[in-house]
Formats: C-alpha cells, sequence, structure tokens
C-alpha cells in the first residue's frame, strides 16, 4: 500500500508539473501577444522567424522595421541571464513581409537552470507563430582547418550534455514523444546559409555539434575524442533547443562561430572574455548574414 500510495503521489506531482509548464508557456506568449497588439498600427506582425543569438553577439540584430525591444525580466516565465555577453532582451520586427523575434542572448544549462526553462522560450516562440528557428552560438573548433572567425553550419549533432530537454514533460502540446532527430537541422536551409556566405565572402564550413554541459571548458583529453568521435566544434547549448523545435515541427538552421581552437590544439588559455572580444568583432559580419538570410527567406 506505501509503494502505491507514493507511486501515486509521485504521479500526481509529474501531472501538475506538466500543466504548470504548459502554463508557463501559455502566459509567456499571452503577454507577448498583448504587448504586441497593444502597440495598434505601430505593431510588429507576429513572428514567422526566430533566431537566438550567443556569446558577444547582442550587436548583430539585424535592421527590422516597427522594432520593439522587451527584456526577458518583463515576460512571464522567463529566467534571467546570468552570463556576460547575453543582454537578457527580446526585439521583435519585420523585415519586409516577414515577422521576427530574435533573443539577445540564452539560457544554459551550467547556470543551473532547469532544461524546460532553457526550452521554454522556443516553445513560446512556436505558439507566437514562428516556424523557423535560428541558432547561434560561440563554439570551439575541434578541426585545425577551421580557424577563429570562421563559420560552421550544423549538419547534426552529438548530446554529451547528460540531460535531455523532453524528459518528464510529455502531453500532445508538446509534440510527439519520441521525436526523429534525423534531419533535425533542416538541410533545405542549410544550402541557403551557405549560398549567402559565398557571396558575402564569409569563410563557412559545415559539422557536427558536440553538447557539453559545461561551465569549464573541455580537457584535451576529451577534445581528442570528440575529434575522434566525428565532432566538428564543441559548445555548451544549441543541442537543448534543436531537440526541442525538432519535436514542436520547427525547421532549424543553427551555425556557430569559431571563438577560439579547442584544448589541445592552441597552446593558449581559453577565457570568456577573448570569446566576448572576438564576439563584438564578428557581430557585423553575423549581422550582414542574418540580414541576407531574412531577405532570402521572403522569397520561399
Amino acid at each position: 500500500m506505501r509503494k502505491n500510495r507514493n507511486f501515486q503521489r509521485k504521479k500526481v506531482n509529474r501531472d501538475h508539473d506538466r500543466v504548470d509548464y504548459l502554463k508557463r508557456i501559455q502566459e509567456a506568449a499571452a503577454f507577448l501577444e498583448g504587448r504586441i497588439q497593444g502597440l495598434g498600427a505601430a505593431a510588429p506582425k507576429s513572428p514567422d522567424v526566430g533566431i537566438i543569438l550567443g556569446s558577444g553577439l547582442s550587436g548583430a540584430v539585424p535592421t527590422l522595421q516597427n522594432q520593439v525591444v522587451i527584456s526577458y525580466s518583463d515576460i512571464p516565465g522567463f529566467p534571467k541571464p546570468t552570463v556576460s555577453g547575453h543582454a537578457g532582451k527580446l526585439v521583435l520586427g519585420e523585415m519586409g513581409s516577414l515577422g521576427v523575434a530574435i533573443m539577445q542572448g540564452r539560457f544554459h544549462y551550467y547556470e543551473g537552470h532547469t532544461m524546460d526553462a532553457i526550452t521554454l522560450p522556443v516553445r513560446v516562440l512556436k505558439a507566437l507563430g514562428a516556424k523557423k528557428l535560428v541558432l547561434s552560438a560561440a563554439v570551439g573548433s575541434l578541426r585545425e582547418e577551421i580557424k577563429p572567425g570562421d563559420l560552421v553550419f550544423m549538419n547534426d549533432h552529438m548530446n554529451f550534455m547528460g540531460a535531455n530537454p523532453l524528459r518528464g514533460y510529455h502531453t500532445k502540446e508538446f509534440g510527439e514523444m519520441f521525436p526523429d532527430l534525423a534531419g533535425a537541422y533542416t538541410p533545405a536551409l542549410r544550402r541557403k546559409a551557405l549560398e549567402l556566405c559565398k557571396k558575402l565572402k564569409i569563410t563557412a564550413h559545415e559539422g557536427v555539434y558536440t553538447a557539453v554541459g559545461g561551465p569549464s571548458y573541455e580537457t584535451p583529453a576529451e577534445i581528442r575524442a570528440f575529434a575522434q568521435l566525428g565532432g566538428t566544434v564543441v559548445g555548451m547549448s544549441v543541442v537543448p533547443e534543436s531537440i526541442t523545435a525538432r519535436q514542436i515541427g520547427m525547421e532549424v538552421l543553427a551555425f556557430g562561430w569559431i571563438s577560439n581552437m579547442a584544448a589541445g590544439l592552441s597552446k593558449e588559455n581559453l577565457e570568456h572574455s577573448d570569446v566576448l572580444a572576438l564576439g563584438q568583432k564578428m557581430a557585423g559580419v553575423i549581422r550582414s548574414f542574418l540580414e541576407s538570410l531574412l531577405e532570402g527567406l521572403q522569397e520561399g
């Protein structure tokens, strides 16, 4: 009898967690819809595309019409970023016929956030109408031929974070419980992105994202192992958001900008301040790319 009571209590707690999480998504989406509608004729249209900017890229926001900026602290259920280089602002606006939502900063597992908190913004963007998600992040290169300042567009990933954002939260509103991650990174978007980089003379590659929990950087032994397993870059984000986007049916384009050579490939010590400094230099390049991408997405 005691085991049955414990089971029932756990089931009730899980059900409560699912209902609470769904409520948080709905409340955040309703708040943002209200803010948009409250602007009247100056309001941007609901987003078709969501963009999440990684470390040091606050200056990479494309030029948008009918732009409105909302602090994460004002949005119900949104955590507060604690990492330097993440502004903690949501920018809504338009580029031509597209509604665009840009997150200046994300939440990370290593900050102590739960996976549902990390991926809540993705579900909110989907609830607002976004069908495409563009993810960017600072990453370390596992390949000597891929240098700082290059871009790498993801065609796959390996998840070594020790957690999955879909664990424990399943109801029909969240999508399939067992989504197939083959093709999680939309090939057509990646092809378009690589073509744009060629036109813009941006050095770009394709590759596999290796996701780790952080916040410490990896050891040289880990880097050698990741490279042998097929990894191209290593980072501490992207994968939770990609998995969630796949579950809820969003198309995904993910890219990393190389902020450093991974441990063992360079004699220099790795420091976050160096990542931010290079991010400031890269912001203009990435802004140009994103503007070209958004223009291209209007053409189909």
